[in-house]
């Protein structure tokens, strides 16, 4: 059906679930095409759950006992289970998750039983992990760069649920891994245990960070998954459930935090079991704190480090070791103009161990020597120090003894900038903790000295994703390194917290923060909680260069978009591989040798 209106040309398509609308204004046009704005539910986790697998579920003890009425409305308990869980049935070493796979799931056991492997290797070797995204080939890539799109920010509205259904989109598992002799497995290393009623993975999803365990199946089991957003939603509303999670956070998982370091890992379970009883679980500073560290980015380097919460002062009395869990922590030191960044921490780094060997070894003063504040938001245990003298130090080798000695204090003085042959400016640790660069990945820095503003990274981006760069080149400035405006890939991705459908997430194999175009609903909270404001909110097209708009109020259809590393691309960074006079570099600030090596030049 067609009709006009003040130089309004519409075309109504019912039965497709689009719109099509020609805007005149003085001898201009502007074709839009309507699309049911996307919601949350629109690509369940899993097409085929049904109410009466639904009601399977909440028979289970961990469910029976919850009050639908504490779950609004819009966001009711069986419409969470129905299309963010599924059910999944294992049989005989069937492997559920990888220790270092990304996924972001909670599990529950509903029958049959699930090992989780303590060590760090299984003994049976990694097939490629299921979900790595397919590279192009050579010609494809080519080819690309005569196939690409003058129309900027292009979609295939063909591809989205709301048009095609939720069946289109089941999720491809492939086949599973199987642990080759499950006994000989068992034989050799410490598991856990888990039956029914027994969850898992709570901590990973609650935290952004990767499985640090291998579980399987022995025997057969029936296991329900449920996805991060479905698991932040039921324990935002119940409380029983949300206090059962939180004390498996803090107590099982502490344990198990324990035995990720090496200074724990070598102690038997019953001492391990002892300090872990003794051990207290700390936070400090905000879960989402992309906000506040907005509210300070105009203020002075003094003031950032006075805003942010005092883990450890120095001088004060050294009554546990502290072991960094998630997040990190600055270390200063005193001056003149009051406290300067001497370095950083993060997850399974320590703070403190020198001065309790000193005091174990030569009964010297038992004080901080530096402060430790808490960059944005920290998970940490604090050991007590006299299980660690009593405990840890004395069935440590010699020689990790002598290091940690040796450490002190240049260790504290950072990796990069300590060493005597060392030119990097010591400056720079304050620059990449107060900017919170720190957190990346995949930092795009540049060498300014060497830039000579040719633009031929932007344009390899641009080439590479139809011709809309993913990245803006400035940013921060530190001397001749410049942090460009590009996604870091972040330790501690922020912007996954809030997205309720789970678009933005981190690829299964890689571990980068990446984003479903088909399930991101366009509500900008992921652009809106990135501390670094590197996820851009775009207007989109179809294929003919018409403006996607909401078919109910007009308004335009948006979607985030952002860096993802080439991830489909075989070179890897179209940006680093098109500088032509090596300036830029992507960054794993993990590796601080490499940041040494690098800024040193």
């Amino acid at each position: 059906m067609t009709r006009a209106r003040d130089g309004l040309s519409i075309d109504l398509r019912a039965e497709t679930g689009r719109s099509t609308r020609v805007h005149g204004d003085r001898g201009r046009t502007q074709r839009t095409v309507g699309i049911p704005r996307p919601q949350r539910w629109d690509r369940p986790f899993d097409p085929e759950m049904t109410e009466r697998d639904v009601d399977l579920v909440m028979e289970t003890p961990v469910f029976q006992k919850m009050d639908p009425k504490e779950f609004p409305q819009n966001l009711p308990l069986r419409g969470i289970l129905l299309n963010d869980a599924r059910i999944r049935h294992y049989e005989h070493g069937e492997v559920i998750v990888r220790a270092g796979d990304f996924g972001g799931s909670f599990f529950q056991v509903m029958a049959g039983r699930v090992r989780g492997l303590r060590s760090e290797t299984n003994g049976n070797g990694r097939s490629a992990r299921k979900g790595a995204k397919t590279k192009r080939s050579f010609f494809s890539a080519v080819s690309q760069l005569w196939r690409n799109s003058p129309v900027p920010e292009r979609r295939n509205i063909d591809d989205y649920p709301a048009l095609s259904g939720p069946w289109a989109f089941a999720e491809e598992e492939g086949p599973r891994e199987r642990l080759a002799d499950v006994g000989a497995v068992l034989a050799s290393q410490q598991s856990e245990l888990l039956t029914e009623d027994d969850v898992f993975g709570e901590t990973e999803a609650l935290t952004r960070q990767p499985y640090n365990r291998t579980y399987f199946v022995e025997g057969r089991a029936v296991v329900l998954e449920l996805r991060w957003q479905g698991l932040r939603d039921i324990r935002r509303c119940n409380k029983t459930f949300r206090a059962r999670i939180d004390s498996l956070y803090q107590s099982r998982d502490l344990r198990m935090h324990l035995q990720e370091s090496p200074l724990f890992r070598h102690l038997d379970d019953e001492v391990l079991d002892h300090i872990a009883r003794n051990t207290l679980f700390e936070t400090h500073g905000e879960f989402e704190w992309a906000h506040g560290f907005k509210r300070l980015a105009s203020e002075s380097p003094q003031e950032v480090v006075k805003a942010e919460p005092v883990i450890a002062e120095y001088g004060d009395y050294l009554d546990g070791l502290i072991l960094i869990r998630s997040g990190f922590g600055r270390i200063t030191e005193q001056e003149a103009g009051g406290l300067r960044t001497a370095g950083f921490l993060t997850r399974n780094e320590t703070f403190g161990l020198p001065e309790i060997i000193d005091h174990w070894r030569r009964d010297a003063p038992l004080n901080h020597r530096f402060g430790l504040h808490a960059v944005g938001y920290v998970d940490l245990l604090r050991v007590p120090t006299v299980l660690v003298e009593r405990f840890v130090l004395p069935s440590l080798p010699e020689e990790a003894l002598a290091a940690a000695t040796r450490d002190d204090p240049t260790r504290y003085l950072s990796d990069f900038a300590s060493r005597r042959e060392a030119t990097v400016d010591p400056t720079l640790i304050d620059f990449l903790v107060n900017t919170r660069t720190m957190n990346g990945t995949a930092v795009m820095a540049i060498n300014t000295d060497r830039c000579t503003s040719c633009d031929d990274c932007v344009r390899a981006c641009a080439a590479t994703h139809d011709n809309n760069p993913r990245f803006v080149r400035h940013g921060p400035e530190h001397e001749n390194i410049m942090i460009a405006n590009a996604c870091l890939h972040c330790v501690d991705a922020v912007c996954l917290i809030g997205c309720p459908t789970g678009a933005i997430h981190r690829d299964q194999a890689t571990g980068n923060v990446v984003i479903d175009d088909t399930t991101c609903i366009g509500c900008a909270t992921c652009a809106n909680s990135c501390p670094y404001d590197n996820i851009r909110m775009v207007d989109i097209r179809d294929q003919g260069g018409a403006l996607i708009v909401d078919q109910t109020s007009g308004n335009p259809i948006v979607k985030a978009t952002k860096c993802d590393l080439c991830i489909d691309q075989l070179g890897g960074p179209a940006c680093q591989r098109a500088c032509p006079h090596d300036a830029l570099i992507r960054l794993d600030l993990r590796d601080r040798d490499s940041l040494w090596r690098w800024a040193s030049q």
